[in-house]
């Protein structure tokens, strides 16, 4: 229970729970939580220090705090997180959207142009729709489909695009990979899963889903991700790349002969992957590295185009 009188009391016994509970960004989640708790916007927190807290607040924020000292993660404590300066809807049935993805956003949008906006989008494995939605609404004339496995998933994306105001050049589709869709489209994009089953990189995994830890260099899965995020938008088999060999010849039979793939991978995972899209006639032309330096999305095209 928060003990505290004042807003600024309650900021700070939470952050000294959180960080004594090993939580890196103790400071940051405490803001965050206080804001979601009084309904304000986070900025406004510190300069409300003197003000009192409401009983009402104190007893919301302070189960709050007790969630995310269980490591929940934070967007899905507040039920959003922000991804290309877009507010999207996250449930436990979506992955948390990362900074790492938006790679795969600046790399499609850096080809559309110089090759001219698509008229089709296809986001395979879509989960909250943060891709798909994030490229229509820089491309103003495009429309876009989003396929994944989970209906719940799904449902999240349509809310998403219909309060992002894109529901109508959007539409979301239950499917595995694109099986069941006939192309062309001539973009398509997709953050397959590519954890190795073991819940250890191949050989290791970028800091968006990890910490470092483990052994010989490898990372372990954080407890936010391990615990909460959706397996089947985590876990690609025993090396991490099921998904992407699923994936491949779809999208090789999905693209239009001009357009282009856009797929976000894992450390250490660019050679591997560069060589199973070459079996299903897909040629990388580019590895786009993310903020970190790590190669993150490699850009493929129909061979012999």
């Amino acid at each position: 229970m928060i003990e505290a009188a004042t807003v600024g009391e309650a900021l700070a016994e939470a952050r000294r729970r959180l960080d004594g509970a090993g939580i890196a960004s103790a400071r940051i989640d405490a803001r965050v939580l206080l804001a979601h708790a009084l309904d304000a916007e986070p900025a406004s927190v510190p300069g409300r220090g003197r003000h009192p807290l409401p009983a009402a607040a104190r007893r919301r924020f302070a189960g709050l705090v007790s969630r995310r000292l269980g490591r929940e993660p934070i967007a899905h404590i507040t039920g959003h997180r922000e991804f290309w300066s877009l507010s999207f809807e996250v449930t436990a049935d979506t992955l948390v959207p990362r900074p790492d993805s938006e790679t795969v956003v600046e790399a499609a949008l850096a080809w559309s142009a110089g090759h001219g906006v698509p008229a089709s989008v296809l986001d395979l494995g879509t989960g909250s729709g943060c891709l798909l939605l994030a490229l229509l609404s820089e491309l103003a004339a495009a429309r876009g489909t989003g396929v994944d496995v989970s209906p719940p998933a799904l449902a999240v994306a349509g809310r998403n695009a219909a309060r992002l105001g894109l529901a109508g050049r959007a539409r979301f589709v239950r499917d595995d990979w694109g099986s069941s869709l006939a192309g062309p489209f001539e973009m398509i994009v997709a953050n397959p899963p590519y954890i190795a089953a073991d819940g250890l990189p191949s050989p290791k995994r970028s800091l968006g889903f990890a910490q470092a830890g483990a052994h010989d260099g490898a990372v372990a899965v954080d407890p936010e991700v391990a615990g909460f995020e959706p397996k089947v938008a985590l876990y690609g088999g025993a090396d991490g790349l099921d998904c992407h060999r699923s994936l491949a010849p779809q999208a090789a039979r999905l693209l239009a002969p001009e357009g282009a793939l856009f797929l976000e991978i894992g450390y250490g995972q660019a050679a591997e992957v560069t060589a199973l899209l070459s079996k299903s006639a897909l040629e990388v032309i580019e590895i786009k590295k993310d903020y970190s330096g790590i190669p993150r999305c490699v850009v493929a095209r129909r061979r012999g185009r």
